[in-house]
């Protein structure tokens, strides 16, 4: 299913409960700029390639664009509207200051140099320049682009404006302006959420059970600070894009990290036995986190699925027809715009101390982290059980009130 057409339908879900304006409404499913622009790149061997960009604002009511920037062959416009649509409501949810925006350039990062990667991080951040800045548009990194990209990005904006800007980018390495805990604040963030609506499903979080899909930095954190969240909690199983393994005993996260540093991917660890990504997504847990790509939980699968909570470190992993069913087996799903919103909140963090040339340490970033995602979860759990909602419609109710509220105070103009 296309993303934009699945961000759209959870958009209205909320919007018909809210029984929103209809202008407001017509205003508010649409981006408000799409950016697309041509990359020539030299690449090693001397030859030119031309790659494509994107970047779009989806709506900045609440403050400046922010969202990260992802570097894959299948990057499209719908998929990358779609992303900035969700960052809106993420941000709102997490009532942090800003809109949504997301960016990604058709490329496979595998296929790169460090170089040529470099040289198209370049390109792609002169061309759209014009667009991003500290009170205009913060990109941060996704899929295939790191702290490092980031650096690169904050350089090349600094470099064609003539003075550094700490504040443009977040995602940065500590020692060039990025933030203390950032790296982990994805994963940090939805075990705190996990945790929360444990609590208030009235479940033990003791010996808790997990299943992770993905196992690039937020699942590998996911698995790292599982214990640490959870008291006694078991990983059984971690897939990628190699495979998956399952132990119910409970996986190292050490060994299976070494493991995978060596080998390029979990399958075939020795402490464990294989199984498939779709197998993961039905194994008997008391929590499972997708933490991959969108789409994974559909409505050929979701009734097979016997985990007691979903919680959505992934952008986009459950299709509307499968919240359908998952909601009448009554398995809770936290929804992406509130569980793997660590990262932005952090973000937001790195941004502020930017902006004013100071750091907080790794333990107040963890500490500020931890309570607005608390206060998030129940301000959405709040509006589920009063309203009798799922948590995704209840997210979406707390995120387009807030953002429609800001679009009529500040109104359509001119």
């Amino acid at each position: 299913m296309n993303p934009k057409d699945i961000a759209d339908q959870q958009f209205d879900l909320a919007a018909d409960h809210l029984d929103l304006d209809p202008s407001i409404r017509r205003f508010l499913k649409s981006p408000k700029n799409v950016i697309k622009v041509s990359l020539p790149v030299r690449m090693d061997d001397g030859s030119v390639q031309v790659f494509k960009g994107i970047r779009a604002q989806y709506n900045d009511a609440l403050g400046p664009f922010k969202g990260g920037i992802r570097y894959h062959p299948a990057v499209t416009e719908d998929e990358v509207t779609a992303l900035a649509a969700w960052m809106t409501w993420k941000c709102a949810v997490v009532d942090v200051p800003y809109g949504g925006g997301k960016g990604g350039v058709v490329c496979d990062t595998k296929e790169l140099s460090i170089g040529e990667k470099e040289r198209l991080t370049r390109r792609y951040t002169s061309a759209i320049a014009p667009h991003i800045g500290p009170s205009k548009d913060i990109p941060g990194p996704d899929m295939y682009t790191d702290a490092q990209t980031m650096a690169w990005i904050m350089d090349t904006y600094s470099q064609i404006k003539g003075e550094r800007s700490l504040g443009v980018v977040t995602g940065k390495p500590v020692e060039v302006g990025g933030s203390h805990a950032r790296s982990e604040a994805t994963g940090r963030g939805v075990l705190v959420v996990a945790h929360e609506a444990f609590l208030a499903q009235g479940m033990d979080t003791e010996d808790v059970t997990i299943a992770i899909q993905g196992f690039g930095n937020v699942g590998s954190n996911v698995a790292r600070l599982a214990e640490e969240i959870f008291q006694s909690a078991r990983v059984v199983a971690i897939s990628d894009v190699t495979g998956g393994v399952y132990n119910e005993d409970g996986l190292d996260h050490e060994e299976l990290s070494a493991y995978v540093a060596e080998n390029g991917g979990v399958a075939g660890f020795p402490e464990a036995k294989a199984v498939t990504n779709d197998e993961l997504l039905t194994l008997d847990v008391d929590l499972l986190i997708p933490a991959a790509v969108e789409s994974v939980i559909t409505e050929e699968n979701a009734d097979e699925v016997q985990a007691s909570i979903i919680v959505e470190a992934a952008n986009g992993p459950t299709s509307p027809k499968a919240d359908e069913i998952l909601h009448e087996k009554g398995i809770p799903v936290i929804p992406d715009i509130l569980a793997n919103a660590g990262g932005v909140t952090v973000s937001y963090f790195e941004w502020v101390q930017g902006l004013y040339a100071f750091q907080w340490d790794e333990g107040e970033v963890r500490y500020m982290l931890e309570r607005r995602m608390k206060r998030a979860f129940h301000a959405v759990h709040d509006i589920a059980e009063e309203e009798e909602l799922p948590y995704r419609t209840a997210a979406y109710v707390l995120a387009v009130d807030r953002v429609s509220k800001a679009v009529d105070l500040l109104g359509i103009w001119p």
